[in-house]
């Protein structure tokens, strides 16, 4: 493969950055759509907007495993983590994008609810009770996972200067210079 879009240890290539960047964004709108549920709910933004979420928890959740395949295809080449703190946040930021989609999935499939997406039926509903045991572990854990990723994605894009500051400039190797 043309080593553009494979990863070196001095930079992410190609298809890595381009699988982060594309996640920056869907993550960046799936977090306006939710701020916009919780302020202004029940509004006509409100209504386009969350209309969007599933699906866009559905993009989201084929791009991480799309990244995680490739990172794993890529493990012996990647940059190294500057620390092992840096590698613990990565791992816990992997995590979560993991199991927030994976738990929502788990309740909208206890909901009875289909899921169609993009035109796709992903899940059929089904009539009689909730499967309350499927629901209960997303509604504990999706909205406020979903925030603690928020703020562990702050914290992310704020360590690029800290490193910056501390001499390991590491936002070339995501932006390929």
């Amino acid at each position: 493969m043309n080593p553009i879009y494979t990863d070196t240890p001095q930079r992410y290539g190609l298809i890595s950055r381009a699988l982060h960047w594309a996640m920056a964004l869907v993550l960046g709108w799936q977090f306006l759509t939710a701020l916009t549920h919780v302020l202004l709910e029940d509004s006509a933004l409100d209504e386009f907007m969350w209309s969007t979420h599933k699906a866009a928890g559905v993009l989201l959740m084929l791009l991480i495993l799309l990244r995680l395949g490739w990172a794993l295809h890529n493990r012996r080449q990647r940059p190294p983590s500057v620390s092992r703190a840096a590698r613990a946040g990565h791992v816990l930021l992997y995590l979560l994008m993991l199991g927030i989609p994976f738990f929502a999935l788990l309740r909208q499939y206890g909901s009875g609810r289909e899921l169609t997406v993009f035109g796709l039926q992903l899940m059929p509903g089904f009539a009689g009770e909730k499967i309350e045991w499927l629901m209960l572990p997303a509604n504990l854990f999706h909205a406020w996972a979903g925030w603690l990723l928020l703020v562990l994605i702050i914290g992310h894009v704020l360590m690029v200067f800290v490193h910056r500051r501390q001499g390991q400039d590491v936002l070339p190797r995501m932006l390929g210079k």
